[in-house]
């Protein structure tokens, strides 16, 4: 199967839908936005290798310079770019792209090299710290950038130069005495290479990738050494010297390098590193069938060990704040004044990344459930009904700390140019497909929208369709087009959370086959249009005991909801007293915002709320059990909204989804 970065282009979406309306905020207002921030910053005439006055600033993270992703931001926006140029001409968003190739084409030294920094900055020290500085994450970006631009503008123009760099990479790093044995702090690049491989089928783009992947962690891969002790040793790093988001010396969990990757037991260190990575194990181990076991064996134990301990409830992972990344298992604070609570908007959409790669290996409704629940909850809360200011981390409670607040940028801005590029391919998300010969095709179904799919089947164009307003209504009307010669099965994916479900005509089996409904061809044929109806109604959703967060928090089909301020005004300490009444009743209703960029389902619990008494006199001296409750008569009810439509409207910033549990 190809890679949704290749396939989205079949998907349209002909009705207005929430995928289609935040995609139509990136085209009409993201990407010239973000395009502006780069021209204003200095990244946009970066690759014009001229001296910039920030690259004298002081790290912030130190020893990790503050324009050291400048390459990626620019990569990604490309890439972004690109993606909605399929769909619509913007010749303002050209004119850019065009201008960025030429720059980086000038950019790239003789022998293939192509890095600001280290060309500018530091160009004595190339390849000198693969462990902090990030070469070879810049070079995967622009790898996927250079593939994005060939699939829109049909030319080499970008892609020769990045095919001439990864030439260089292939002579540089591998398993020969000449070699270095190193591998990259942050991943990236593995991702891509087989992105790369898929269009090239070059042997060496294969290779490196796996050189990258398996030769990770090993702790005798340099001169019997580990790697990155012996790059530490050559550059001179004083003893116990070591980067700002390490805790301890030798911290290579960090990089999921303290251990070969088939070892590894629990899912560790930075988020996002994780999550390229293993989207790039599940796609090594794709292309290597059944050849690949331990591998294999690996990525379900960090999946699970992941989605069952380490995984909030909107789908966000990463609870410390030092090293952007996992905590031990369980670890789950709700903000930064209860223990800490990162979600970073880019680790939500690794996940997805790497759901939508073992969808490949196995189609396991699991893998699509947290797929759609990272994508309308981590995903989108990372952007506002603009599309003009962004989150980096995604509490599930505020703080004076910490507020419920987005951003116009950042200094480190990985993730604003993120979420624009998935939204420009996320119609490779909703569905897969697999044409077995020139008359019969699989189509999997993943995630609902309205939204139609063409795909080419022998001398046929098949055609599905899906109309629905979810995820705000559960109804979907499918249409198949144009199959009379054509034997299409389809397999239909039903959320784990669905309490009931149907389908009419009703088919032949209700048989889930893990977590996916099968609509065998005969079924199709005879009934070409069909309606799923999934009921979406509230429901409360916890965390595991383990985590000890006695909290509730509201749900809806795939959302996951909070309280603000601004719909409850008279929040002081951002809701962190509140209580809720499982036995409360819950109310719908139907809101149309302009600010919210969305007509949305809002929920109301009914009832005047609790709140722990804990100002109370004498409550530290209270017996064992008890606890204190008081109530106000000022408020009458709790108003909850989508946590991805958070911080549109103003307010104070005060914002909680998980709700301590009354008893």
């Amino acid at each position: 199967m190809a890679y949704p970065q290749k396939v989205f282009s079949k998907t349209s979406f002909p009705e207005s839908s929430f995928i289609s309306r935040r995609r139509q905020v990136v085209y009409d207002n993201t990407l010239l936005y973000q395009l502006n921030v780069l021209k204003t910053t200095g990244r946009y005439d970066a690759f014009k290798l001229k001296w910039h006055p920030s690259y004298n600033d002081k790290p912030d993270v130190w020893p990790v310079p503050n324009h050291l992703f400048w390459d990626s931001d620019v990569a990604k926006w490309i890439e972004g770019a690109c993606y909605f140029l399929q769909w619509k001409e913007n010749p303002e968003i050209d004119a850019a792209v065009k201008e960025l190739v030429d720059m980086i084409r000038s950019a790239q030294q003789p022998d293939g090299y192509l890095n600001i920094h280290f060309t500018v900055v530091e160009p004595q020290k190339r390849f000198t710290n693969l462990r902090d500085l990030h070469e070879l994450y810049n070079a995967g970006h622009l790898i996927e950038a250079a593939l994005a631009h060939n699939e829109h503008y049909q030319n080499d123009l970008l892609l020769e130069p990045i095919l001439k760099y990864v030439e260089l990479l292939c002579k540089t790093f591998g398993p020969e005495p000449q070699q270095k044995h190193g591998y990259p702090g942050h991943p990236e690049i593995e991702l891509a290479l087989l992105r790369l491989y898929e269009k090239t089928n070059v042997p060496e783009h294969l290779n490196l990738a796996r050189y990258f992947i398996e030769e990770r962690g090993n702790p005798t891969g340099q001169d019997g050494r580990h790697y990155y002790d012996v790059e530490s040793e050559a550059r001179g790093d004083r003893e116990n010297e070591r980067p700002v988001y390490w805790p301890v010396n030798r911290s290579y969990w960090y990089q999921q390098a303290h251990k070969p990757i088939i070892e590894q037991e629990t899912i560790e260190g930075h988020s996002v590193r994780a999550m390229y990575l293993l989207t790039a194990v599940a796609d090594l181990v794709r292309l290597d069938g059944t050849n690949n076991k331990p591998m294999k064996d690996a990525l379900e134990r960090l999946w699970l060990n992941m989605t069952d301990k380490k995984m909030y409830l909107t789908g966000g992972i990463g609870a410390q704040k030092q090293w952007e990344g996992f905590g031990i298992d369980y670890f789950l604070p709700s903000g930064t004044d209860e223990g800490g609570c990162y979600a970073e908007t880019c680790a939500a959409i690794g996940v997805m990344m790497l759901a939508e790669r073992l969808l490949q290996l196995d189609l396991d409704g699991k893998y699509a459930d947290i797929m759609e629940l990272c994508f309308y909850n981590a995903v989108m809360t990372g952007m506002s009904a603009t599309g003009k200011q962004f989150t980096y981390v995604n509490q599930l409670a505020s703080s004076e700390a910490d507020l419920s607040k987005r951003a116009e940028w950042f200094t480190c801005a990985c993730c604003p140019p993120n979420v624009t590029r998935l939204l420009g391919y996320i119609g490779g998300y909703l569905w897969s497909f697999d044409v077995r010969d020139e008359k019969s095709v699989q189509v999997n179904v993943h995630m609902f929208s309205s939204a139609s799919l063409t795909i080419p089947v022998g001398g046929s164009v098949l055609e599905l369709e899906q109309k629905s307003n979810w995820p705000w209504e559960g109804k979907i009307n499918f249409s198949l087009r144009n199959s009379s010669d054509v034997s299409a099965t389809i397999k239909l994916r039903i959320p784990n959370w669905a309490e009931t479900w149907e389908i009419a005509p009703k088919p032949p089996s209700s048989h889930l086959e893990k977590g996916y409904l099968i609509l065998p061809a005969d079924w199709v044929k005879a009934n070409p249009s069909f309606e799923l109806n999934i009921p979406l109604k509230p429901r409360f959703i916890s965390p595991h005991p383990y985590t000890n967060q006695d909290i509730v928090a509201l749900a809806r089909g795939p959302l996951v909801y909070c309280v603000e301020d601004f719909d409850n005004a008279w929040v002081e300490d951002h809701f962190k007293s509140l209580v809720l009444d499982l036995a409360s009743v819950v109310d719908e209703s139907q809101v149309s915002a302009k600010e919210m960029g969305e007509p949305y389902v809002a929920l109301t619990v009914q009832g005047v709320p609790s709140f722990l008494d804990v100002g109370m006199k004498g409550t530290e001296n209270s017996p064992f059990g008890s606890v204190a409750y008081r109530q106000t008569g000022v408020i009458e009810n709790l108003h909850f909204i989508p946590y991805a439509l958070r911080d549109n409207r103003g307010g104070k910033g005060h914002m909680r989804v998980g709700i301590r549990r009354k008893h």
